[in-house]
């Protein structure tokens, strides 16, 4: 009985959580070689549209590091466009945390602050949030 138990490394593990709309991103990101997996699956399988996979690899391409991290993500809430968002702003502040010398590279492109633009509620008697019902005189 001389088995010796492998648990993972979490030294090297760095958590974040990013936001956009109504979407919430828990990244788990290592070192590693440029895996990204998003609730199990592979990003390109998970992201069908070409500009989410290009707006998730932003932070790496930014910072030169496109193979040097592996990333775990769970997302949950919002569409495909808030959950890419809310990546983005998870993988910029998890990067953060292994070399806080790229904060203002990462800055410069506005990826660290949380985008808090929202859609806007419908007011009443309107037919959307602005746009108000024809008018007619007669």
């Amino acid at each position: 009985m001389n088995e010796v138990s492998i648990k993972p490394d979490f030294k090297d593990i760095k958590y974040a959580t990013g936001k956009r709309k109504k979407a919430i991103a828990k990244i788990w990101l290592k070192k590693g070689s440029g895996k990204i997996f998003v609730n199990g699956k592979n990003y390109e399988d998970y992201f069908k549209r070409s500009n989410h996979k290009m707006q998730i690899l932003k932070p790496f391409e930014v910072t030169n590091q496109s193979t040097s991290f592996d990333v775990k993500c769970n997302v949950k809430g919002g569409g495909h466009t808030g959950q890419a968002g809310a990546m983005v702003h998870g993988i910029s502040k998890a990067l953060l945390q292994f070399d806080s010398t790229l904060k203002s590279t990462l800055k410069k492109e506005k990826l660290t602050t949380r985008d808090s633009r929202a859609v806007e509620r419908k007011k009443y008697g309107h037919k959307k949030a602005r746009r108000s019902f024809q008018f007619s005189k007669r």
